[in-house]
């Protein structure tokens, strides 16, 4: 029996969360009966490292120019790609793939299905309208929680009987895709270490607002973040009035995630919401405690108390005793960790995550 060829949807700007979910679950589904097909919207960001992955993986793809939200001419040639890939169903993730891509399997007659990845506040605004029309055409739509099922649902007004969750799914942790930045610490540090975009979202304010306390516990205990964003001069601005500029670290992306994630002592993530938040269960892999905000999905990826600590989001203070606790307690911390990799090895596996996204393909 030939094999299902199911075309994967997304504008691509760099190498983040549900990007590196596709790489690993595209290859994934040839072990289910699945042909894997590519076509990625390109921003002109940082781009390469993705496209190099897919290549190695195998997967049959197309580029495409999606540098501004209208693109006249992209519709045409998606449906010209999906074509040339003999695409059998189309998958969508995020906004942009989700309105070309809705659009190109109508016009090719193919079933759609479409991966929500965060419970960003803009969904709830005007284009929640737009969400609830293109739901109409999609035969499944995929929640990566229970949190995001529900937020899907009850706010933004999609059908319940449409959603499914299905959790990333993750082995081991990512391969290193380029250097790391020179990063000088001092002899002894504890790294505090938080993988993400400087954004609102991911709540880093509240991580250099506890840096204080903490460092009257754990002088030697710094924060170094990996990734880039709009908040970087505000980060140091607050670093700086706190006096704990030299604890704060922002070097930047990183090329080799793991690296840093085998060096530190605890990963914090303390974002307002989330839609998954695939580096806490890079960081689990790596036996790293968490410490984290108890919010959107994350309490169904860390277990308060079994793999690490959940405090209330924007808790300044909290966030610095959790953290602080965890530093006293070495013995405690690395329990937790262990934990972490074992809940993350037993309940995120890439199978798992494979099989069920298979079946909802042969269930459509």
């Amino acid at each position: 029996m030939p094999s299902l060829r199911a075309l994967h949807i997304h504008r691509i700007a760099g190498v983040g969360g549900s990007e590196r979910h596709l790489l690993t679950l595209l290859p994934a589904l040839r072990n289910h009966g699945i042909e894997p097909l590519f076509v990625g919207l390109d921003t002109g960001g940082d781009v390469e490292p993705f496209y190099r992955e897919l290549a190695a993986a195998g997967i049959p793809s197309r580029r495409l120019h999606c540098r501004r939200d209208l693109e006249p001419r992209l519709l045409p040639q998606l449906v010209r790609a999906a074509r040339e890939l003999r695409a059998d169903l189309v998958h969508t993730h995020l906004v942009h793939a989700d309105v070309y891509g809705a659009a190109a399997a109508a016009a090719l007659r193919l079933p759609l299905y479409s991966t929500k990845h965060n419970d960003d506040r803009f969904r709830l605004g005007p284009f929640r309208h737009v969400e609830r029309l293109l739901t109409r055409r999609s035969t499944r739509i995929v929640a990566i929680t229970g949190a995001l099922a529900r937020f899907c649902v009850e706010r933004v007004g999609l059908p319940e009987d449409k959603v499914t969750v299905v959790h990333y799914g993750l082995d081991e942790l990512p391969p290193a895709w380029g250097p790391n930045p020179e990063v000088e610490l001092p002899a002894g540090s504890r790294v505090l270490l938080a993988v993400s975009r400087l954004v609102d979202q991911k709540g880093l304010e509240t991580a250099v607002a506890a840096l204080p306390a903490i460092r009257r516990r754990h002088p030697d205990a710094v924060l170094l973040v990996l990734g880039e964003g709009p908040l970087r001069p505000a980060l140091t601005a607050q670093a700086d009035r706190l006096g704990v500029a030299g604890a704060l670290c922002l070097p930047g992306r990183a090329g080799d995630v793991a690296a840093w994630l085998r060096r530190a002592e605890i990963f914090v993530h303390p974002a307002r919401w989330e839609g998954f938040g695939l580096v806490l269960l890079e960081a689990m892999l790596a036996e790293l405690p968490v410490v984290a905000s108890a919010v959107s999905s994350i309490p169904e990826i860390v277990a308060d108390n079994e793999t690490g600590l959940l405090v209330r989001p924007s808790d300044e203070s909290a966030f610095a005793s959790a953290v602080a606790g965890l530093l006293d307690e070495r013995d405690r911390a690395q329990r937790l960790g262990a934990a972490g990799r074992e809940r993350a090895r037993s309940l995120f596996s890439v199978e798992r995550m494979a099989r069920r996204t298979a079946e909802l393909y042969g269930s459509g």
